[in-house]
């Protein structure tokens, strides 16, 4: 039986979280997803839900504002419950997001377009691939 290829996306705008699902599931992944503001809210659990669904990838916006939600994925991604899993960064501005903190992955930006969601979600695909790294 083959293992589900589970990606969480998690953004700050529905529309793109939908954008994001249609194409991800299209290209044969399981996708649960969370709007950021639920997670910092407390409206939804994030270890729960990454231990529910053990998403192999997680793509997280990195949306203004832009220093609390790097914090949040700075936070989010120290959790014993992505120790296996892998980010794929996006923002619709990639400049700034680059100069808030020390980052050792590349961040997409992301504004909607076809080939903006075509290139994450080759992203997703080679993420998925990836060997763990924590």
């Amino acid at each position: 039986m083959e293992v589900p290829r589970t990606v969480a996306v998690i953004n700050t705008t529905r529309d793109i979280i939908d954008l994001l699902r249609v194409a991800l599931e299209h290209a044969g992944f399981v996708v649960v997803t969370a709007l950021t503001t639920e997670i910092r809210d407390g409206h939804v659990d994030f270890d729960r839900m990454m231990r529910d669904h053990e998403p192999r990838v997680i793509v997280y916006d990195i949306a203004p504002p832009y220093d609390a939600n790097f914090r949040l994925f700075e936070h989010l991604a120290a959790r014993p419950s992505v120790k296996h899993a892998h980010f794929v960064l996006t923002s619709t501005n990639v400049r700034h997001v680059e100069h808030l903190g020390t980052l050792h992955q590349k961040v997409y930006e992301i504004v909607g377009k076809p080939l903006d969601i075509g290139e994450i979600v080759g992203a997703v695909n080679e993420a998925m691939h990836a060997r763990p790294v924590r």
